[in-house]
């Protein structure tokens, strides 16, 4: 489904896969991004790298907060897909931008203000701070284009058009490559800037990134300057409103950083065995959640542009129960995809010790039965904000991980001293946790009229 939002052709799988996959590939693209960094930054040495990791942890705050302001704005963008009403798209784009601009204004006066000093206090040399200090500065420039391509990028995404936020990063990558190795290593006559190299290359990849959106916006829309009227009447009334819809979403990716990382604190108290299984296992389970996570953001977009066309009787029972099947099957791929990953952990990590290898089989279960939970709960959470429900989304998920999987670990590794098979089993737990409220509300009825009512 593309800009046919509010065509009344029924919706079908085939709808959901065209939307999915380039949200999949940008994902995995944004981590090859991470990765490749990395990479060029190790040959400087592992001070390098620690320089280049402590300030990108800051970085990376900010960049989830905007990356979560910017999914409530695909949604509003969805929504108004379905209302055939250009001026809704109008306002969901520049109230989204506003939002996303005063976060980034927010977000790098606290840095400055505070992140000097934090640097200083886990930097483990004065060289180690220079360069985070170096890092983080221009960083903090590319958080400025990010404000606005992101925006863009969920723009797009909104009128199922995910194929162009994709194309900006197959331009996107590239460019990030070829301008962070000159620099990092100051090759053909430019300066050796070291860490601050990677980041400088990765702000004019974004600038390369915003540059193209930006003018695949214009084409589409002209700007939505020839349209009148905002939603609610007025941009500031408008802003408010997209605001209140899109604080719960951006409390929940905060929430789930936190307790992420009190999670890493934790794991990192067992054996170094269990914990270098743990470390093992995380990327690929962050790797082939895109998966999943994409076909319920895909189903979410098309959704919210039903919802928003005031089609929320038996066509979208129907279109919810494909989509939910081929969210099994997405499931079920990425169950034998953690088959053979373990199967094969003694030839990708051939030189793991006996323990270690032992405690990565032992995680097999849980992950042959993890991405079927998570997947239905990810097609409900995305279902429920389509329609509105930002709030009690958050809710679920603060509620599982705040008072059920931090606690729970904390007693398994502190005072009950389990195994890590135990502990990796709480991942499977808080889904299954977070089931029942998601699934009882779904079933409800009630979310579907929301979108309505406001």
């Amino acid at each position: 489904m593309t800009d046919t939002a509010a065509s009344k052709a029924t919706p079908t799988p085939k709808d959901v896969f065209n939307i999915a996959w380039p949200l999949m590939l940008k994902a995995m693209m944004l981590n090859a991004i991470v990765v490749i960094d990395a990479y060029l930054v190790s040959a400087l040495g592992e001070a390098a790298l620690a320089a280049m990791g402590l300030a990108a942890a800051f970085g990376s705050l900010l960049l989830g907060v905007l990356f979560a302001f910017s999914t409530a704005t695909q949604i509003r963008i969805a929504q108004a897909m379905g209302t055939e009403r250009p001026f809704a798209l109008r306002t969901g784009f520049y109230a989204g931008v506003a939002i996303n601009l005063g976060a980034t204004v927010i977000g790098v006066g606290l840095v400055l203000a505070f992140g000097g000093r934090l640097i200083d206090a886990f930097a483990h040399t004065p060289w180690i701070a220079e360069q985070a200090r170096n890092y983080l500065n221009v960083f903090l420039l590319l958080v400025f284009i990010e404000a606005i391509a992101q925006c863009l990028g969920s723009y797009f995404n909104g009128r199922g058009r995910t194929i162009i936020p994709f194309q900006s990063y197959l331009i996107a990558v590239p460019v990030n490559v070829a301008v962070s190795y000159t620099l990092i290593h100051g090759n053909f006559g430019f300066p050796a800037l070291g860490v601050m190299g990677a980041a400088a290359g990765s702000a004019v990849a974004s600038l390369a990134r915003l540059a193209f959106l930006a003018l695949c916006f214009y084409r589409m829309t002209g700007g939505h300057l020839n349209e009148k009227g905002w939603l609610n009447g007025t941009l500031a009334a408008s802003i408010k409103r997209h605001l209140i819809f899109a604080l719960p979403i951006a409390g929940t990716f905060v929430s789930n950083a936190i307790a992420t990382y009190v999670l890493a604190l934790l794991f990192a108290r067992m054996s170094i065995n269990q914990f270098a299984a743990m470390t093992l296992i995380a990327p690929w389970i962050n790797l082939t959640g895109h998966i999943g996570t994409s076909v319920a953001q895909a189903a979410g977009i098309i959704v919210a542009q039903l919802l928003g066309s005031n089609r929320h009787g038996p066509e979208l029972d129907i279109f919810l129960g494909k989509a939910w099947r081929m969210s099994m099957a997405a499931a079920a791929v990425v169950s034998v995809t953690y088959l053979v990953i373990c199967l094969a952990s003694e030839h990708i990590y051939g030189n793991l010790e006996a323990e270690t290898r032992a405690t990565l089989y032992s995680f097999l279960p849980v992950l042959l039965l993890l991405p079927f939970p998570k997947g239905s709960n990810a097609m409900c959470g995305h279902s429920l904000r389509a329609s509105g429900n930002t709030l009690y989304v958050m809710n679920v998920f603060v509620a599982a991980q705040w008072f059920f999987r931090v606690p729970l670990t904390a007693v398994f590794i502190l005072y009950l001293d389990l195994s890590a098979t135990w502990v990796f089993a709480l991942f499977l737990a808080e889904e299954l946790v977070k089931f029942p409220p998601f699934h009882l509300k779904i079933f409800k009825g009630d979310w579907k009229r929301g979108l309505q009512a406001e």
